[in-house]
């Protein structure tokens, strides 16, 4: 768990400067899901980063493909690419855009942009892996915003209904999106907590976006196992993870509970930096806070 522990530091430094040198981005819901995909690329997954169309990986699906800079973090600590690469991000001619294209780095399966296509995207893979007669897994990370999406839970039916057991979704359900928030208990401005329906808030945020709650029950009413863990803890991670593996005869879906921003002080719980990069000096706190 060290080694994970340490990867996933570096990785958080990443994001803080690639953010801040290309002065655009999404720090917040990248900060969330570091632990998510660490535990995924140096535990979960069976890959080469070497060889990384090898054709019996796991295959892994970024549905919320704006964070990015977590993703081609961990590809490049992973060995896909040199780490120098990442300080390219969002530059003209540059590998590494702003969301997930298909094949570009080496590494990433689905091209994204528009929420909500991950899933469906992993159950046709899913499914041509049982075509194949092949033993490889898919795991899906999505967001919030992407559990929003009718598309989400038209896979979620399908996924079930085709038993697929050789199927992950992992939710970083950190309760922010780009507007405001999706749940009371993170909202940090005046209190109107009283009032039904959602409200916007002195701040300017959106309280409440539309909520997903009883959403460990809706996957269940779907059809899925459900697993749930802190998405900062390494060791939950894993087991969670592991135990997914485990499962035969309907999917699994770990909903990882986050902090929007992890590790930033001034970027955690804020909607603010979800698609805002750090200027200069916040950039220097942060990597400050993070032991760089």
């Amino acid at each position: 768990m060290a080694q994970l522990q340490s990867v996933a530091r570096r990785v958080r430094q990443h994001i803080v400067r690639m953010t801040a040198a290309a002065g655009s981005g999404h720090p917040g819901g990248s900060l969330s899901c570091v632990e998510i995909l660490v535990s995924l690329y140096f535990h979960v997954l069976r890959h080469d980063p070497k060889n990384p169309y090898w054709p019996q990986r796991d295959r892994f699906v970024l549905s919320k493909g704006h964070a990015t800079p977590a993703y081609y973090a961990v590809l490049a600590e992973a060995g896909y690419f040199p780490t120098d690469e990442l300080m390219t991000f969002r530059r003209l001619g540059s590998r590494l855009q702003g969301h997930t294209v298909m094949g570009c780095p080496p590494g990433v399966e689905m091209s994204a942009g528009a929420l909500g296509m991950g899933l469906s995207f992993s159950v046709g893979l899913a499914l041509a892996a049982r075509l194949d007669g092949a033993d490889w897994r898919v795991y899906c990370l999505l967001s919030d915003g992407d559990c929003n999406e009718g598309q989400t839970w038209e896979a979620a039916m399908a996924a079930a209904h085709h038993r697929l057991d050789n199927l992950t979704a992992i939710v970083d359900y950190n309760r922010i999106q780009n507007d405001g928030f999706s749940d009371y208990t993170h909202y940090r401005g005046g209190d109107s907590r009283g009032r039904p329906g959602g409200w916007v808030g002195p701040d300017g945020y959106t309280v409440n976006i539309m909520s997903l709650e009883p959403f460990a029950d809706k996957w269940r009413a779907f059809g899925w196992q459900v697993l749930e863990c802190d998405g900062h803890d390494l060791q939950q991670l894993v087991a969670a993870l592991e135990e997914a593996r485990g499962m035969r005869g309907r999917p699994t879906v770990v909903i990882c509970h986050t902090v929007k921003g992890r590790g930033v002080s001034f970027m955690e719980h804020n909607p603010a930096f979800h698609g805002k990069a750090p200027t200069p000096e916040q950039a220097e706190q942060a990597l400050q806070e993070l032991g760089a």
